[in-house]
């Protein structure tokens, strides 16, 4: 049985609730900006993980340690509230609330890209030999070491959440988004075929198949960013 690597658990289960968090607080901060209050008053516009585990315990608890302990990353789901008559009367702004939450995780990869950068530049990390999600850059002593790991599992993390919950199929957040730029009328009847439950489970189904085929380039393209003049084969 291979050793458990509690510190790599440790840095993708913490990054991962709190990408999470993020990810759900900027729906339900959306959804109340835009007139509904139904994640508000359920406690959900706020970075504190409690109510966001308190209402998805198994998705952003459970499942996330036992695979961060078990896989080596962490995998989870969790979910916000909203009023569905409010979405039904507004589809752009529930629109709006579905594009807020990959915004949040590109927020926090863009922040997390730039401390690698400027750590980089300060020298405070270097580019390492070989590279993973959890090995962008490599540093002289252990507390940069770990910096520069949670660092890059912020930032991988966050760009592979962002752009698995961009894909336009119900019930991911892409299937709303793209109802932005579709008439009131077709984005209404596009919101209601995406809460089709033999819909959401056909699209999570094709996201999963589908997904594997982009995150190599979507890893090529982080490396790019964190390192623009090296070369990884």
């Amino acid at each position: 049985m291979p050793e458990i690597d509690f510190v790599s658990a440790f840095l993708w289960f913490a990054a991962f609730l709190f990408s999470t968090t993020v990810h759900e607080a900027m729906h339900a901060w959306a959804a109340y900006r835009g007139g509904d209050p139904t994640a508000y008053h359920g406690g959900q516009v706020s970075l504190s993980p409690a109510p966001h585990v308190a209402r998805e315990p198994i998705g952003m608890l459970v499942v996330p340690l036992l695979t961060s302990l078990t896989q080596g990353w962490a995998i989870g789901w969790a979910s916000t509230p909203y009023d569905p008559v409010w979405a039904s009367r507004h589809p752009k702004r529930a629109g709006l609330m579905a594009a807020a939450g990959p915004a949040g995780n590109l927020m926090i990869a863009a922040l997390a890209l730039i401390l690698l950068r400027a750590g980089l530049m300060a020298g405070l990390f270097q580019a390492p030999q070989t590279v993973s999600f959890q090995h962008l850059v490599e540093a002289a002593d252990g507390a940069r070491s770990f910096a520069g790991a949670l660092l890059s599992v912020f930032l991988t993390l966050n760009v592979l959440l962002a752009a698995f919950n961009l894909i336009p199929l119900p019930p991911l957040d892409g299937s709303s988004i793209i109802t932005l730029a579709l008439p009131t009328s077709a984005a209404e009847t596009m919101r209601q075929l995406s809460h089709t439950p033999m819909f959401q489970l056909a699209g999570l189904l094709i996201a999963w198949r589908v997904f594997p085929l982009v995150t190599d380039p979507l890893f090529r393209l982080i490396l790019w960013l964190v390192h623009p003049d090296a070369s990884y084969s």
